[in-house]
């Protein structure tokens, strides 16, 4: 049986997705881990009996949370909404074993502040004409390990950054899965 960890500091959709879809194949997700003691990937967690791994900066920092993850042992961790930087010993650790999406098309829309509806209002706001998806490698800088895949979509000239924002979404609930998939088995 493969594995699993999941750090997310929000909602937690992508990670209950990604957690439902997993649930007929031989992988598990073996703990979520959030900096964010009120986000809502707590009770999805929950709900699905995945372990919670609540931390501060200070614990995140310290390898605290490394400890935890080697205890949890998984053999890929998939970012889902956390917005932090990973510390060093943890991509040392884990090295080649940390993925993250993005909801555009790498390398454009990247770096610190780039994430979720900042995204989509740039990218609407530079009418651009099409957007999408890339799920990359984690390395020590915001957005710029290798490429594992992208996927496009077609921006309209109505679209609103609310609409680009579901375009985004249903890319993410339909690939962020086949892609941890493809890479444990």
């Amino acid at each position: 049986m493969k594995k699993i960890a999941v750090f997310a500091s929000g909602s937690g959709t992508n990670m209950e997705n990604i957690a439902k879809y997993l649930e007929k194949r031989p992988i598990k997700v073996c703990g979520v881990f959030t900096n964010n003691e009120h986000a809502l990937v707590i009770n999805r967690a929950k709900k699905l009996n995945i372990p919670i791994y609540i931390f501060n900066r200070d614990e995140f920092l310290s390898g605290k949370i490394l400890k935890s993850l080697q205890d949890c042992n998984p053999d890929l961790i998939v970012l889902a909404g956390f917005l932090w930087l990973i510390p060093f010993d943890i991509i040392s650790a884990f090295e080649n074993r940390i993925i993250n999406i993005h909801p555009a098309l790498l390398p454009k829309y990247g770096g610190k502040g780039m994430y979720g509806d900042n995204v989509h209002k740039e990218v609407i706001k530079n009418k651009e004409n099409e957007s999408g998806i890339t799920i990359h490698y984690v390395n020590e800088l915001y957005d710029e390990g290798s490429i594992i895949f992208q996927k496009k979509c077609s921006i309209n000239k109505s679209d609103t950054y609310e609409s680009l924002a579901k375009k985004i979404h249903e890319l993410e609930y339909q690939y962020y899965p086949q892609i941890i998939e493809s890479l444990l088995l």
